[in-house]
């Protein structure tokens, strides 16, 4: 926008901002809409959206696995492998592998897990995720994901923002901004993260709102204590002493949105209201006294081991009740270079059972029918032994792979019991019902009621959206 547009915009505005009736602000918020901002102001920007089409899904809980979990030790078990085991790789298989490290020493190393065929359906889950194979007639296993990129970063970008660069949406931002939230007293959106000690590779980026507005941002929420930190009022400062002081500032950020018309304005307000009411709503919800003891033990509260991942999960039930739109959980990390068998074991013991129990708890509750829960990291592991980091029989450990990795979903408007997708011998190329993420990012929002084609916002004279410029919803992975 240049002087003489940027002078006409503020004459129209200060024109429609003192027109009777409130006819003029109206004019003014679809003014500063069609300039791709935000024309909501206080509360608004936390209320209800109507979706696109009637939704089978009315909120998302993403269990979200960075480092990527290797597929073919815990959901495709490749028998013709144990055949090549230590041989070198077919190089037909070798045709799109860049690395010449590999490439040089490339040799088939089969997985030792067993396999075991669980419900109805006869899905395979690895002796390493007993509890989540109890739960398969409710699953969808998808076995053709496909991704860009082979790097932590850019890869857990693409798949959490739908562009492999930091500065973009987060795929719960699009959501809360595409339908806002259903709770008055807590945040769409909310993040919890694991008690691994190793933090998320792309950070918070994942869970950022880019350029939409900052009232869209996930919510970093911690299952013990504080559940935000700083949330708490000062001491010393009454509720009645903070009451006045919060009004004033509303007051004072109103008189300068009128006179800027800053999207980020009404955001602040909106957020200053929702941390007055957490106050009283946070500490309630992380309190788990009255859950009982069966429930506990579901969710793995009473072990060393599941306890931190059991209470995310708790938590995530609980938010989901109470009109969260939009939960992350992240658990940190499966990038198991080496030594992959003692690795695997540790993050499969910490969640395996929370999962299992997270899925039966929402259905006996009969939140699962409109709760899209989602399993997965940013790609798969390859089929090989990475020699990067040494062959030490018993030790070695696989590489990333984009070419073919494994994702699970379940309820809100998934058809579960069936495996879609599969991979050739190796499980190194997708050869059925290729799903790249654009694909699986359509069909999430599309359980959620959103075409995720119109789902858009006007940044820098270009209208964005979670899936760039492509992506399909599958309609087979839908009940």
């Amino acid at each position: 926008m240049n002087r003489t547009d940027f002078v006409d915009f503020q004459g129209r505005r200060r024109f429609l901002r003192r027109s009777a009736c409130g006819i003029g602000m109206m004019a003014l918020a679809e003014l500063l809409a069609g300039e791709g901002r935000a024309a909501d102001t206080g509360d608004t920007p936390f209320g209800p959206k109507p979706a696109h089409f009637a939704p089978r899904a009315r909120r998302v809980i993403f269990l979200f696995m960075a480092g990527a979990p290797s597929h073919l030790d815990l959901f495709d078990p490749k028998p013709v492998m144990q055949k090549l085991h230590g041989k070198p790789v077919p190089p037909s298989y070798l045709k799109t592998l860049n690395d010449p490290v590999i490439r040089a020493s490339a040799a088939v190393m089969a997985s030792p897990r067993t396999f075991k065929k669980y419900g109805r359906c006869g899905m395979d889950f690895s002796d390493f995720l007993p509890h989540l194979g109890t739960c398969a007639d409710e699953l969808c296993m998808v076995r053709s994901m496909v991704t860009d990129v082979p790097n932590h970063d850019p890869a857990q970008l693409l798949l959490q923002c739908g562009v492999p660069l930091y500065g973009h949406p987060s795929m719960g931002a699009w959501v809360t901004y595409g339908l806002g939230s259903a709770s008055r007293n807590l945040p769409a959106f909310v993040v919890l993260l694991s008690n691994s000690g190793k933090g998320v590779d792309a950070g918070t980026a994942l869970w950022g709102n880019g350029f939409l507005p900052s009232v869209y941002r996930g919510v970093t929420f911690r299952s013990k204590g504080d559940p935000i930190l700083h949330l708490a009022r000062p001491d010393g400062v009454s509720a009645a002493t903070q009451r006045a002081r919060l009004d004033a500032l509303r007051d004072l950020n109103l008189l300068r949105q009128e006179q800027t018309g800053d999207a980020e304005i009404a955001s602040r307000i909106a957020s200053y209201e929702m941390a007055y009411r957490m106050q009283a709503t946070a500490p309630e919800l992380v309190d788990f006294s009255k859950e009982s003891a069966a429930t506990r033990r579901m969710y793995g509260l009473d072990n060393e081991k599941t306890r931190w991942f059991g209470a995310n999960c708790l938590l995530a039930r609980r938010m989901v009740e109470r009109g969260v739109r939009f939960v992350q959980l992240y658990h940190s990390t499966w990038d198991d270079h080496y030594d992959i068998n003692t690795h695997l074991k540790i993050n499969c013991d910490m969640t395996d059972l929370p999962a299992a129990g997270l899925i039966r708890d929402l259905k006996q509750r009969g939140l699962l029918d409109d709760t899209l829960v989602i399993w997965g990291g940013e790609f798969g592991r390859t089929p090989m032994n990475e020699v990067r980091r040494g062959n030490t029989p018993g030790k070695e450990g696989r590489d990333h792979h984009p070419f073919a990795f494994t994702m699970l979903l379940a309820g809100g408007g998934i058809k579960g019991g069936q495996i879609v997708g599969c991979t050739d011998e190796l499980g190194y190329h997708v050869i059925e019902d290729k799903l790249h993420v654009h694909d699986l990012q359509a069909t999430i929002l599309h359980c959620l009621g959103i075409d995720h084609t119109r789902l858009t916002y006007r940044h820098q004279g270009r209208d964005f959206r979670l899936t760039d410029v492509s992506g399909n919803v599958v309609k087979k992975l839908l009940a």
